[in-house]
């Protein structure tokens, strides 16, 4: 993206980093710090111009566009952005990364972006931590509580392609969870899922036949008297479908406090030290779009869900 004036009205042309994103999200991306509500103000308002005419805020931008950006009150952005957390980069680590792509282990407890009460996730920060990257954007998510491997995409190109590989399946992702109770050794689950909100604008998720198709395979790793231990292959990416799927063939993840058993959550609490979700995404293998080569990424058990697999007793295969 170029800017051709440095005056208080920018105009902007838009390059390949741009090309084919919608206005909003475009604007939400370049102006860190300005609060979505007064972006979408100054669409509807008419002061954003594209090729000297209004768009709405779903227009998708063209190469070459020209964008007519008018005077942000300095005062807004620098009010609305949040430091990076000291300790963020330390807790993150860097699986892998390219010119077009960035793979971390996302620790449990950090949403993988800012809203709903929540400051600053992985993607805000990331983007304060390197404000020389024009382009970062998030190429899948995790539930705040789920910690482990996530992609980031610093080219469009790779962002789109990636979205192309996820729809069509062409992505493996494995998954290291905790449950209530003794598993088959291999299970397939075909059960979709609606999501609602309740009173409170709280997202649910439910077993419904008018949701969406969602497939989950899980395969046990080891059965021990508290449960058992178990990985598994997500086929399709549903809003907590893991949770939701296991909770319902009545093997509740451990430390889940939305789709949980509580009484056993706090037992495990009380007796095992777990404080958390346990639910970790450990691997993720597909041919990298730009590349043609296959990839592989793998993150480990996080210590305190390693010590928490340490104490329990297995059961006799």
């Amino acid at each position: 993206m170029h800017a051709l004036s440095k005056n208080s009205v920018e105009l902007l042309i838009v390059d390949e980093t741009a090309d084919n994103q919608r206005i909003d999200n475009f604007l939400i991306n370049y102006l860190k710090g300005v609060p979505k509500s007064h972006i979408y103000r100054i669409i509807r308002s008419g002061e954003i111009r594209v090729n000297s005419g209004r768009v709405s805020q779903t227009y998708r931008l063209n190469l070459n566009d020209k964008v007519r950006i008018p005077p942000i009150s300095k005062l807004v952005k620098d009010d609305n952005k949040q430091p990076v957390k000291t300790n963020f980069l330390t807790k993150l680590s860097i699986v892998f990364e390219d010119e077009f792509c960035l793979v971390v282990n996302k620790p449990s407890g950090l949403a993988v972006h800012g809203g709903s009460g929540i400051q600053a996730g992985l993607i805000e920060q990331l983007r304060q931590s390197r404000p020389e990257q024009r382009f970062l954007e998030l190429v899948h998510r995790l539930d705040r509580d789920t910690s482990g491997l996530i992609m980031i995409a610093k080219k469009r190109l790779f962002l789109t392609k990636m979205h192309e590989i996820i729809r069509h399946g062409q992505i493996t992702k494995h998954y290291f969870t905790f449950v209530h109770g003794l598993t088959k050794n291999q299970q397939t689950i075909r059960l979709s899922l609606l999501k609602s909100e309740n009173s409170h604008g709280e997202r649910q998720v439910k077993v419904n036949h008018q949701g969406q198709e969602a497939i989950t395979k899980i395969q046990t790793i080891k059965h021990y008297s508290e449960g058992s231990f178990l990985k598994v292959n997500l086929i399709t990416g549903r809003t907590h479908q893991i949770r939701v799927h296991l909770s319902h063939i009545g093997h509740p993840l451990a430390g889940d406090d939305k789709y949980g058993d509580f009484v056993w959550n706090r037992e495990l609490q009380r007796t095992l030290h777990l404080k958390r979700l346990f639910l970790h995404a450990t691997s993720l293998s597909f041919i990298h779009p730009i590349h043609q080569e296959k990839v592989h990424f793998e993150a480990p058990l996080s210590e305190d869900l390693q010590r928490f697999i340490d104490q329990l007793h297995p059961l006799a295969s």
